[in-house]
C-alpha cells in the first residue's frame, strides 16, 4: 500500500509534464509563435501582383468592364474577422487577442478554395495558379491536398459570357481576400501579434 501512494503522485507528475507534448503533436498548422517568414510575405505579395495583372487583362473580359462588376467573396471562412489584429475595432468590438492558429487555418481554407477555382480555369490564369500553389506549398502545406496535384486546366477559352462574368467576380473577391492575407502575413511577420 505505501508503494502505491508513491506511484500515483509520480504517475500524475509524469502525466502533467507530458501534456504540452500532446498539444505540439496534435496542432495543425504549426507555424510557430514567432513572426511569419519573409518568404511567405514575398509569395503573398507576388500572388497579389499576379491577380492584379490578371484583372487588368481586357482580352480576358471582352464584352464588359470587369472593374465595374460586383465582388464574389468566399463566405465559407471568417478570415477578415479571425485575423483582425489584436486591439482592432474593425468589427465594432475591440479584439483582445490574436488567434494565430485559427487565422492560419482560415487563410489555408481560403487559399484552397481559390486554388480549386483557378485550377478549373483556362491556362491563361497559369501565373496566379502557380504562385498560389507556391504560397500554399511553402507556407500552408497542410492546406494543399494530394488530389489537387493531378488536376489539369481545361482548354484555353472561356466559352460563355456568364463564365467570364463569374470569373471576373470571383477574381475580384480573391483580389480582396489576397489583400487581407497580405496584411495579415505582414502583421505576423512584424511580430506585433506576439506583443
Amino acid at each position: 500500500m505505501p508503494l502505491t501512494k508513491l506511484y500515483i503522485p509520480a504517475a500524475l507528475l509524469l502525466l502533467v509534464l507530458s501534456c504540452p507534448l500532446w498539444h505540439v503533436g496534435q496542432s495543425l498548422p504549426m507555424m510557430g509563435k514567432g513572426p511569419m517568414t519573409d518568404s511567405c510575405v514575398s509569395h503573398a505579395r507576388t500572388l497579389l501582383r499576379n491577380i492584379t495583372d490578371v484583372l487588368a487583362q481586357n482580352d480576358l473580359f471582352t464584352g464588359f468592364d470587369c472593374s465595374k462588376q460586383s465582388v464574389e467573396l468566399n463566405m465559407e471562412t471568417d478570415t477578415p474577422s479571425v485575423c483582425a489584429p489584436k486591439g482592432s475595432t474593425c468589427t465594432g468590438t475591440t479584439k483582445a487577442e490574436f488567434d494565430q492558429k485559427s487565422c492560419l487555418e482560415n487563410i489555408g481554407e481560403d487559399l484552397l478554395h481559390y486554388y480549386k477555382f483557378l485550377a478549373a480555369q483556362p491556362k491563361g490564369l497559369l501565373g496566379p495558379t502557380v504562385q498560389l500553389r507556391a504560397l500554399m506549398e511553402n507556407c500552408f502545406p497542410w492546406s494543399l491536398s494530394t488530389d489537387l496535384a493531378s488536376k489539369q486546366a481545361p482548354a484555353d477559352s472561356l466559352s460563355t459570357f456568364d463564365e467570364r462574368l463569374s470569373l471576373c467576380k470571383v477574381l475580384k473577391g480573391f483580389h480582396v481576400r489576397t489583400i487581407t492575407i497580405n496584411r495579415v502575413l505582414g502583421y505576423m511577420n512584424s511580430g506585433e501579434h506576439t506583443k
